[in-house]
């Protein structure tokens, strides 16, 4: 009985103690009376391999291990058996390892379970730790739901104590070695976020950064006094600067740069580091940087303003191919025949049941891009018909031009405004204000004008008779009901005829409206301080954009707008009013008399704004290019120009002999 005693306590210390040993979580776990606090400063002092080694028991809080009193003094009665048969253990082990001198050590391992054991479960935890994914939540989850459940049956088990603790005890090293499998996760996805990061800091341009700091602190020390008493500094800080300045060059990042670069980096460093030292006064070279940074500023300012004017400039001027052009048109025009210069379909130039556009330019392959892209994707051609006005210099050339590229089954007619006699200063306020001396020398003296800081407000383009046809589509187009009016800077991309089926429920105009949130209102057009203005108008109206309007004349005619228009003209004859062009006349003229429509069928911007969505572009109807930034000018937004261009035959022998290059 006595033997068989002795096999289950052997048993239970080569089984329970060494999980003892492995657990951090003893210390606190175990809530109880003293015979169980003796257990543990008894098992704390194992021997293992003939030596006599204190264990590490760390205290651990939030444990969830508790026994019965009838567990409690259980394993008190059984702790003293434990230490009796570990004084026995001791005493075997040092025969044992004397018996055998040249291999007493591995003997004592072989021989020593508790040992045995304790190495097999530290390889079985290695090999879990490194086999467990850091960061599987999916598998942490499932596996504590089991330890739980496992958890829960042995607590269940109140026969065999030991079991219960060891059981516990292997739920919490597997809990703990899943927790630190978490952190190891966390950890190393905070390295590589931390790495990622590091490496977006790095800009592409810090040593051209650095290197132009560089050439500002030499120009700072240059200027002050202290370091002028110093000519030996002064030549070297020169000779730094230079070598400087040509390693920058022109480069804007520094893969441009030379690959000496650093070197001139670091020795320019080390001057600036003695210039530090002869120059210490920091408030000298605090004020020294703001005088530099305010003489910035204004040279950034007058450089602003110069651009403004040559921008403006640039695009008033004509370039040498587009005034080439028309003189080469006009002269084969003249060597044409009189039957020659005719061109066919006139007698659909009145039909109110076709499709009429209206288009009013002296810019000879504008107008070819407008009428050739409309065409391109007219569904019938045969239905369209276009009507073009021109000015005295141009006219021949337009209809040259016309006569050598025919449109097909679609018609076209050129017209001469020299030839509307009804068009005259008696009848048109913009003539008569045109001519008036005052006008003549605000818009055409090359002396700038105090009143008026803004260049555009000087552009005699805005009064321009060809500008304002707009107003006077009846007068133009007597028979017609609807028109399609276009400017000359547009593309269209779809069949425009749907436009000539809107009901526009007794409106006069209709029109694609432009304001945003705060922008393009009415206020950004017209004086409200005035109070013409500011009782008859709202100034958070939203406003809206010529370039492709499409009018009923009918509804024109009955309400009179050519005469609405001519009295605010009359009004505004000392420009008190608005400023420039015709879009704030037209907000007045048609004010309540807009038709709204969806904003795919015109699309504005191309000729100011290099932001203008690309999903807007591909969706409209027609693109509009107002602005400076014309797409046959050189300053044009080059990734717009594209779908100008494609409407434009370059190889067309007249462009040719023009230079005229995409």
């Amino acid at each position: 009985m006595k033997l068989r005693n002795s096999v289950v306590l052997l048993l239970l210390v080569t089984v329970l103690a060494p999980i003892v040993l492995y657990t951090d979580r003893l210390g606190t776990s175990f809530k109880i009376s003293s015979p169980r606090n003796e257990f543990i400063e008894d098992v704390s002092t194992f021997t293992l391999g003939g030596d006599v080694r204190p264990l590490n028991l760390l205290p651990q809080e939030n444990s969830s291990i508790s026994l019965s009193a009838s567990d409690v003094s259980t394993a008190g009665n059984k702790s003293r058996k434990i230490r009796q048969l570990t004084q026995e253990s001791m005493e075997q082990q040092t025969t044992i390892s004397s018996a055998g001198s040249g291999t007493g050590d591995h003997h004592s391992v072989e021989k020593n379970p508790i040992r045995q054991v304790i190495e097999q479960g530290h390889e079985a935890n290695s090999s879990e730790i490194t086999s467990q994914k850091p960061g599987s939540a999916t598998q942490r989850k499932s596996r504590e739901q089991q330890n739980d459940k496992d958890n829960k049956g042995k607590l269940t088990m109140s026969e065999d104590t030991s079991n219960n603790v060891a059981g516990n005890l292997e739920i919490k090293h597997e809990k703990k070695a899943a927790k630190t499998s978490i952190k190891v996760g966390m950890e190393e996805s905070t390295k590589t976020k931390v790495g990622k990061q590091n490496d977006l800091a790095v800009l592409p341009d810090a040593r051209v950064r650095h290197l132009k700091d560089q050439l500002i602190r030499g120009r700072v020390y240059l200027s002050l006094s202290a370091t002028r008493n110093n000519p030996h500094f002064m030549r070297e800080l020169r000779v730094r600067m230079k070598e400087v300045q040509r390693a920058l060059g022109y480069a804007s990042k520094d893969s441009e740069l030379p690959k000496n670069s650093y070197e001139k980096l670091k020795a320019m460093e080390q001057t600036l580091v003695k210039g530090n030292q002869i120059q210490d006064d920091c408030t000298t070279i605090v004020k020294k940087l703001r005088a530099m940074l305010h003489s910035t500023e204004e040279q950034l300012r007058v450089h602003k303003k110069q651009t403004l004017f040559l921008t403006h400039l640039t695009a008033k001027t004509l370039p040498k191919g587009l005034h080439c052009l028309p003189l080469r048109l006009s002269t084969e025009y003249f060597s044409l025949n009189s039957s020659e210069r005719e061109f066919p379909n006139q007698e659909k130039l009145e039909d109110p049941k076709l499709y009429h556009y209206a288009l009013f330019t002296d810019n000879i392959l504008a107008a070819a891009v407008v009428v050739n892209s409309t065409i391109s994707h007219a569904k019938d051609p045969s239905h369209h018909v276009f009507h073009i006005v021109t000015d005295r210099l141009n006219y021949a050339a337009m209809r040259m031009w016309f006569l050598a590229n025919p449109l097909g089954k679609a018609t076209i007619q050129i017209q001469n405004i020299e030839e509307f006699t009804w068009l005259n200063s008696s009848y048109s306020p913009v003539l008569k204000q045109l001519a008036s001396p005052a006008m003549i020398d605000y818009y055409f003296k090359t002396r700038r004008a105090d009143s008026d800081s803004n260049v555009k407000f000087r552009n005699p383009k805005y009064l321009s008779i060809m500008n304002h046809l707009r107003f006077y589509l009846p007068n133009i187009f007597p028979k017609l009901n609807k028109v399609l009016f276009l400017d000359d800077d547009i593309v269209v991309q779809k069949d425009l005829s749907g436009l000539w089926h809107i009901d526009l429920k007794g409106k006069v105009i209709g029109s694609v409206e432009t304001c945003g949130e705060s922008f393009h209102r009415f206020d950004r057009y017209l004086n409200f301080s005035n109070p013409l203005i500011s009782k008859n108008f709202d100034p958070h109206a939203c406003g809206w954009a010529f370039g492709m309007n499409i009018f009923d004349l009918e509804e024109w005619k009955r309400q009179n707008i050519t005469e609405v228009y001519h009295s605010w003209q009359n009004l505004n004859h000392d420009r008190q009013l608005w400023k420039l062009g015709t879009l704030p006349p037209g907000l007045i003229t048609f004010w309540n008399r807009m038709y709204s429509l969806d904003r795919s069928w015109h699309v504005l911007g191309l000729g100011y704004n290099p932001n203008v969505s690309q999903k807007e572009i591909e969706r409209a109807a027609v693109i509009h290019f107002n602005g400076n930034l014309k797409p046959w000018l050189e300053i044009g937004i080059p990734k717009y120009r594209s779908y100008w261009a494609k409407f434009v035959d370059y190889d067309h022998v007249y462009l040719r002999e023009c230079n005229i290059n995409p």
